[in-house]
């Protein structure tokens, strides 16, 4: 049976990669990454942390501009109104958990900024950052793929870049959330790739831009 959503036209073209990459990195925090922590140590997250590592690696080599992004607030009475516990109570300011993944921060070399909100766009200078840097088009990596990452990727789009999203270097709690959000903003927003596929494109801008 036909895709419902192929039938009305959706998922009706590639978007394509544009002049010049950018990379968001959406909290991989070690409060996602540490499973001693309750949000932490889902395989799916594990995985995207080792390939985001990767793809992370060529883009520094390559000069691509990258922002890194964890979530914390002063006080609960800060926060909007979460749903998630574990986020109420340990996503303060300093708290342990709220640090960035070492496998997936440069501190030398990424723009690292706390945001507020699911998108890392949300009242935050990335979107100047990248203008700044005339990025056309934004690699999305991170967790988890159903909040932040869907979040991120619609206000990417929102903001007219060309998004895309490696399936392998981002994560969830669970595969099917995972899988459903990722095929629905493929139908609509951005480009589902791997991190091998974007790797093998900042390579390519690497040669031409030395």
């Amino acid at each position: 049976m036909a895709d419902i959503y192929e039938q009305r036209t959706y998922n009706s073209g590639e978007i394509g990669f544009g002049d010049k990459p950018g990379i968001v990195v959406v909290d991989y925090m070690t409060a996602f990454t540490d499973p001693k922590y309750p949000l932490g140590g889902a395989p799916l997250i594990e995985r995207g942390v080792e390939n985001t590592a990767r793809l992370l690696d060529a883009a520094r080599r390559a000069g691509v501009p990258i922002a890194n992004c964890w979530t914390s607030y002063h006080s609960q009475r800060e926060m909007p109104h979460w749903k998630v516990q574990a986020v109420r109570e340990q996503f303060i300011h300093g708290a342990p958990g709220t640090e960035l993944e070492p496998r997936t921060y440069d501190e030398s070399y990424d723009m690292g900024l706390c945001k507020s909100g699911p998108s890392i766009f949300f009242e935050t200078p990335v979107a100047s950052f990248f203008a700044k840097e005339r990025v056309d088009t934004v690699i999305v990596t991170g967790c988890v793929t159903s909040g932040c990452i869907r979040a991120s990727t619609i206000d990417s789009f929102s903001r007219g870049f060309r998004t895309i999203v490696p399936e392998d270097c981002v994560g969830d709690h669970d595969e099917g959330p995972h899988r459903d959000n990722l095929r629905d903003v493929g139908r609509r927003y951005a480009d589902i790739k791997d991190a091998d596929t974007v790797i093998e494109y900042i390579e390519d801008w690497r040669k031409k831009n030395r």
